[in-house]
């Protein structure tokens, strides 16, 4: 019983959260800083020595991303033409992640390397756990296998707590070196980032509960 009230309960957190987010970035999304966010993003990229990541603009909201494997620092339409504190924020994040990578740095090498494991596990996992849950007495092992798969789901959610924390220190201290942003500016783009950092907390402690679940029922069917 309880285990479904936790799960209500981060449903509308991360429902808060989300809308909290969204409404930051619309307010700082009206504060204009003299570069946009690909110019921004450019720009980091060089002041950090890195010449071999391009920055593209991707469809989309809030679908700003690094990938390692491509080496681009892929800014939303939101972002990549903007001139405001908010696309600041995200574009200097994001080329946060490509300075993770190109000085090797162990929590987001490790995020990469999970990265195959986690993409099989969520296309299947699902089934696996169904599966697992309706035959708990006859086939223990396949339950087993699917709380197995889930936890690397997990591992990934929290490995990702200090990748994205990183990310946002490096982007807060070159945007003030840079002179990007001044003090005021800088409390922006800092409470920006942090309500991203809150979705990816909620996500890493759903998922933890979500874990602890599944092995409930595994446990509770193995006594039946």
């Amino acid at each position: 019983m309880y285990i479904y009230v936790i799960f209500i309960a981060f449903a509308l957190l991360s429902w808060i959260i989300s809308a909290r987010l969204n409404s930051k970035f619309k307010k700082y999304s009206q504060i204009p800083v003299g570069y946009t966010g690909k110019q921004i993003a450019e720009k980091m990229l060089r002041d950090s020595g890195i010449t071999d990541v391009q920055v593209t603009c991707t469809p989309g909201h809030l679908t700003d991303h690094y990938n390692p494997a491509t080496k681009t620092v892929n800014l939303s339409e939101s972002v990549y033409g903007s001139n405001s504190v908010a696309a600041a924020a995200v574009a200097a994040h994001e080329c946060g992640h490509a300075v993770q990578h190109a000085y090797a740095y162990k929590p987001l090498a490790m995020r990469s390397a999970l990265v195959p494991v986690v993409s099989f596990a969520s296309q299947w996992v699902q089934w696996i756990l169904l599966a697992g849950i309706i035959f708990v007495n006859s086939f223990p092992g396949l339950l087993i296998a699917g709380i197995i798969l889930f936890a690397t789901t997990t591992l990934f959610s929290f490995i990702t707590l200090p990748v994205e924390i990183n990310a946002s220190k490096r982007a807060l201290i070159w945007l003030d070196s840079a002179g990007i942003t001044d003090y005021s500016s800088h409390e922006q783009a800092k409470d920006a980032l942090k309500s991203a950092a809150y979705t990816y907390v909620v996500a890493a402690l759903g998922s933890l509960a979500t874990l602890i679940y599944y092995i409930l029922i595994f446990l509770g069917g193995r006594r039946d």
